[in-house]
């Protein structure tokens, strides 16, 4: 896989790609606590149906630059900048869990810059937030987001041990858990023990809690009116599939687009990394056939590449 190095809305992003630089763009946005390798089966995948595949460390994870704030409207102005110093005028998006959350900020905030979505089990962010305010359930699975807001102590429990318990995670919150054998979330946990790392990716969540409803309320964000795809594996520990149900996704689509959702009964939350031809598989029936130029909204100068 290439490694680039970009700067976006005042950052530097470090990301993985792969496929024909004049292939359609395609961006995937990783999950919480996830890196750009949290894509490996997707971008090789993409990159020979002739996609350009990139998949960036988001704000304040890996090797991109760690400065906030992070809240949907400055990390949606990431992606949008993103796509123009990548050398496009849109992108296809795909996001899992938080870079799902972005995925549909970025729809929101900056439609003219997202050609379709793909979300990989994330509802929309309002859809969450009423979710957890009326569905004692949903708020039972989102309660550790409560101990996230704790300063210090949030930090201490994902780096003791060395980050010991962002293994845990990622295999916990997998059905199929031999999709995380120790040898590969061990780049996860030596990830989150860069200086200042727990500290920023938890700052999503942080920002998220502050201003809980403005996903859902938010003027200067538009109904999604773009093709909508959502695939969840249906064994998330995080999540109800109610989430995603129609009528909850409905106030924050435009009128007469429905999104299509896909369950994979035996997955749990890590859908790309456990079930990764199905997910590969239905990703491409979604995209259709790439198409060299068209629909990008013409082309701009290519990052510096490491």
């Amino acid at each position: 896989m290439e490694e680039l190095r970009f700067r976006a809305n005042g950052l530097e992003f470090f990301a993985l790609a792969e496929g024909p630089a004049n292939g359609p763009l395609v961006l995937l946005l990783h999950g919480f606590p996830e890196l750009s390798r949290s894509f490996r089966h997707q971008l090789p995948a993409l990159a020979a149906a002739g996609y350009r595949a990139v998949a960036p460390d988001l704000r304040g994870y890996g090797r991109s630059e760690r400065r906030g704030p992070y809240d949907l409207a400055t990390l949606a102005r990431d992606v949008r900048e993103m796509v123009g110093a990548l050398g496009r005028g849109r992108a296809a998006l795909v996001g899992h869990d938080w870079g799902g959350a972005v995925a549909w900020a970025a729809a929101g905030y900056h439609p003219e810059a997202v050609g379709r979505l793909a979300v990989l089990n994330c509802p929309h962010p309002g859809a969450l937030a009423r979710e957890m305010l009326t569905n004692p359930a949903q708020l039972w699975r989102s309660s550790y987001m409560f101990l996230f807001q704790l300063p210090f102590v949030a930090e201490w429990l994902w780096t003791r041990r060395g980050a010991a318990a962002v293994g845990r995670a990622l295999r916990g919150g997998s059905h199929v858990r031999s999709a995380w054998p120790r040898e590969e979330t061990a780049h996860y946990q030596q990830a989150m023990l860069r200086p200042g790392a727990a500290s920023s990716s938890l700052g999503y969540y942080r920002a998220a809690f502050r201003h809980p409803l403005r996903a859902g309320r938010d003027g200067r964000a538009r109904p999604i009116s773009v093709p909508v795809l959502i695939l969840f594996g249906a064994r998330d520990r995080f999540l109800c599939r109610e989430t995603v149900a129609a009528d909850r996704l409905a106030p924050y689509l435009a009128s007469g687009n429905q999104a299509k959702v896909v369950f994979l009964e035996e997955v749990g939350h890590f859908i790309q990394n456990e079930a990764p031809l199905e997910v590969n598989a239905e990703l491409l029936r979604w995209l259709g056939p790439a198409r060299p130029g068209i629909g990008d909204g013409g082309v701009l100068p290519a990052p510096d590449r490491t």
